[in-house]
């Protein structure tokens, strides 16, 4: 026979295991890379003919989550809306002319690069390619980077 006493120890390691085994899953979970989810159809934004991009412009994208940019010279840059310290997003201030982290207040300039830290490395690129006078950009793919570079910007 059953005591009243057994069955309340019975529950009480039950109840334990199953705490345990909950715990379990949550570091698991937090461990666990998170899946990116599928897109359906293509991961190429369209942003445009060459000539809709003024130099030294900064064009948000929020669909594809990125800005496009176009540097002085003319080039292309797709910048990840990002932080890269913690994942923000990161609101370009046309004011100051960079990208400033409502965060923790890491800050980037129009090519990406930091200006303030706590960020450790430039925005993440996405990659840029101009077709018969269209800029293309495929989202599916981040460019991470130390530094910029002058032939990260693709020209027309």
């Amino acid at each position: 026979m059953i005591t009243r006493r057994s069955l309340v120890s019975w529950l009480w390691t039950a109840l334990g295991l199953a705490a345990v085994v909950e715990l379990i899953w949550i570091v698991a979970s937090f461990l666990r890379p998170r899946r990116r989810p599928v897109a359906e159809g293509s991961d190429v934004v369209i942003a445009g003919p060459v000539e809709r991009f003024e130099p030294g412009g900064v064009t948000p994208f929020p669909e594809g989550k990125f800005y496009l940019v176009r540097l002085d010279s003319g080039g292309f840059l797709a910048i990840y809306r990002e932080c890269t310290h913690l994942g923000c997003t990161v609101p370009w201030d046309a004011a100051q002319r960079r990208f400033s982290c409502p965060c923790h207040a890491s800050a980037f300039d129009i090519t990406g690069a930091v200006l303030a830290p706590p960020a450790p490395r430039p925005l993440d690129l996405l990659p840029v390619r101009i077709e018969n006078g269209v800029v293309k950009v495929d989202t599916a793919a981040r460019i991470q980077r130390l530094s910029f570079d002058q032939t990260q910007a693709v020209s027309p």
